[in-house]
């Protein structure tokens, strides 16, 4: 993975200025330290910060086609680039590379706007096409990789990251209240927002056209899945075998580097099931893990039975609260957004674990939650709806206690609280986000922090901003589905592939790869009778029946325990950091004017003492220091490295 930038004069203005496009590429240099590369003319302007993976010595960006008419920056990776490559050269294509991006302009010249429909990978994308004057932005289905943009004095700007974007940006910077309101209550901005007010981001599977002096947007793929009645008719063993051959390939394609990869390694099904799957492919890969002092967040103990029966080099880092603290504005400076919990921090200092032992590229287990039915969220839905039909069952609510067992303090495990918690829009069943009501009813409690001007500020309501990413033919997926399809176009690209992935990975110049999301996978799930993916309450069960007899038993039976990460107590276990005192302090938030001052000293008041202990607190604490800082880092200071260590 790498960086890429780049402008487009929509007018007759002055000429592009090479000065600002070399400053966006600086930017990105954490995302690309390996070299950088431009094209330009008069119009447009390309830039790319390299990350070395495939074709070391050749694979320098740009790449143009034969006769230097078609050019591409590109971030990410082409898996099927071997196979596209052979095809393109029947058709006469010549390449110049050995590299997975040169089979981009030769696809374009080939199929034109529909190259990207051939791509097996992760990527955003520019293309140029200098003959009809057109500038082609796309991004990979699932939204693994980023990609923002913004029209400003009559040009169109572009980068991986938004602070690549604000050295040519003419503004000042200024907080989107919407999408703070909507990271209050979803985790992560609807649609296609950004927390940059005027600055919006290329959406999962879309692609932008820039010509004639305009734009304009199509999606180029969806995500959709088979109607009740039309689940794919196999025998189950057939189906448990088709699900393996293709995450088989899918882990192959994804070892194809001109590096090492290694793997991340929870000791969770899905981690090991790569890890198992690499070893099939004939790698034995390094592994790395996170450990925590907390027992309750811990997985050593599951992590040492997958290392001791594939016999791989394992590290792990052991995470402490001071570290989390210590590495908190970092990670903000990375996020470029709020967040709710800590949990991408730790994920940060996994990278760094990664390039400290000269690794490059790591596969990853993200997706196979989310499309295969991992969550306890989704048993959740299915207990509510049980519990629905008969709303004043006794009964029916005590099947609650089976959920979030992993939970120090368990919404199900206080009944009283239980029923008051998942009870919350339990009539609701016409509701197209009935499956995510209490949990966006609580976060949304987080919101009672606003100041009274933040609130006066705000026109409509979050759910109804959401409604705006819902396809045509969403209600008739069934529940399940439906469930399904909010966390993986909502969460996992906005925020787990984001925030907690590609910019943690991306700090430490480390590429993640994830063959739960290659495109055959998500398809073949999609079409999967969803009592395959939980049956009753037994989560992932086509996967787990997969993985029989090629990873632990005691890893197959053991119960989904979610990563999750110490919160707001790591502010203040070992020594409170000074910027807490500095920016949660009244004339800081008074100046910043997003938070209630005096709702905030009281909350820091428990927290000083231990008393945020419940997942609302914990949420409304980092949600309103991570605000503060982003304010600081990219308000203030305009994104500038160097405000991260003046904050420390």
């Amino acid at each position: 993975m790498c960086g890429i930038a780049g402008i487009v004069q929509l007018n007759s203005g002055p000429a592009l200025e090479p000065e600002i496009l070399n400053a966006m590429v600086r930017a990105l240099s954490h995302r690309g330290p390996d070299g950088t590369g431009f094209y330009s003319n008069a119009r447009v302007g390309l830039g790319h910060s390299r990350l070395s993976i495939i074709d070391l010595e050749g694979g320098d960006q740009p790449i143009h086609n034969e006769d230097r008419t078609v050019w591409v920056v590109f971030n990410g990776e082409i898996f099927n680039y071997v196979e596209l490559r052979t095809d393109l050269e029947k058709e006469g294509h010549r390449f110049y590379t050995k590299s997975d991006t040169e089979v981009i302009v030769h696809l374009y010249e080939q199929h034109g706007l529909d190259f990207v429909l051939r791509l097996n990978g992760q990527f955003a994308i520019a293309l140029y096409d200098t003959v009809r004057e057109r500038v082609v932005l796309c991004r990979d289905r699932a939204g693994i990789l980023p990609l923002f943009f913004s029209e400003d004095r009559g040009r169109f700007l572009f980068a991986s990251e938004i602070k690549a974007i604000l050295p040519a940006w003419s503004r000042s910077v200024r907080l989107d209240t919407a999408a703070l309101d909507d990271i209050f209550t979803f985790w992560f901005p609807a649609g296609d927002r950004t927390q940059f007010e005027g600055i919006s981001q290329v959406r999962p599977a879309e692609m932008i056209i820039v010509e004639n002096r305009t734009y304009s947007r199509r999606n180029y793929w969806n995500w959709s899945y088979a109607f009740p009645g039309e689940y794919l008719q196999m025998p189950l063993d057939q189906q448990s075998d088709e699900l393996h051959s293709l995450l088989l390939d899918a882990t192959r394609i994804r070892l194809r580097a001109d590096v090492p990869v290694g793997a991340y390694l929870s000791g969770g099904l899905d981690s090991s099931a790569l890890v198992s799957l690499m070893n099939e492919n004939g790698v034995r890969p390094e592994t790395f893990s996170l450990r925590f002092k907390d027992a309750h967040l811990d997985e050593g103990e599951a992590q040492s039975s997958v290392v001791e029966r594939f016999k791989f080099l394992h590290h792990s880092v052991q995470c402490s609260e001071h570290e989390i603290s210590a590495a908190f504005p970092r990670a903000i400076w990375h996020t470029e957004t709020s967040i709710l919990r800590n949990a991408p921090i730790p994920m940060m200092l996994l990278s760094g674990l990664v390039r400290a032992h000269s690794c490059k590229v790591v596969l990853t287990g993200e997706g196979s939650d989310e499309i295969l039915g991992g969550y306890d969220l989704f048993k959740e839905d299915k207990i509510r709806r049980f519990w629905a039909v008969n709303s004043t069952s006794s009964w029916r609510p005590l099947l609650l206690k089976r959920l979030y067992p992993y939970l120090e303090f368990s919404p199900g495990r206080a009944q009283s609280y239980s029923e008051a918690f998942f009870g919350s829009g339990l009539n609701e069943l016409g509701s197209p986000f009935y499956s995510h009501i209490p949990r966006w009813n609580l976060t949304a409690q987080c919101k009672a922090f606003f100041s009274k001007e933040l609130h006066s500020e705000l026109r409509g309501q979050a759910v109804n901003r959401m409604e705006n990413i819902l396809p045509n033919d969403y209600n008739s997926w069934g529940p399940f589905n439906r469930a399904l399809f909010l966390e993986s176009r909502g969460l996992m690209s906005n925020y787990l592939l984001s925030s907690q992935g590609d910019r943690m990975l991306m700090a430490n110049s480390v590429e993640g790869r994830f063959p739960f999301l290659d495109p055959r996978v998500v398809d073949f799930a999609a079409r999967l009778d969803p009592r395959l993916k939980m049956n009753v309450l037994n989560e992932k069960y086509l996967l787990k029946r997969a993985m029989i007899g090629k990873i632990p038993d005691a890893v197959i039976q053991r119960y989904k325990q979610p990563y999750r990460a110490p919160d707001a107590p790591a502010f203040f276990a070992q020594g409170e950091p000074g910027y807490i005192l500095e920016l949660l302090s009244k004339d800081s938030l008074k100046r910043t004017g997003y938070f209630d001052g005096d709702k905030v000293a009281l909350l820091l008041k428990k927290a000083r003492v231990g008393r945020a202990l419940g997942a609302k607190d914990n949420m409304a604490l980092i949600g309103i220091l991570s605000t503060q800082v982003w304010h600081y880092l990219f308000v203030e200071h305009s994104g500038q490295a160097s405000a991260v260590s003046a904050l420390l």
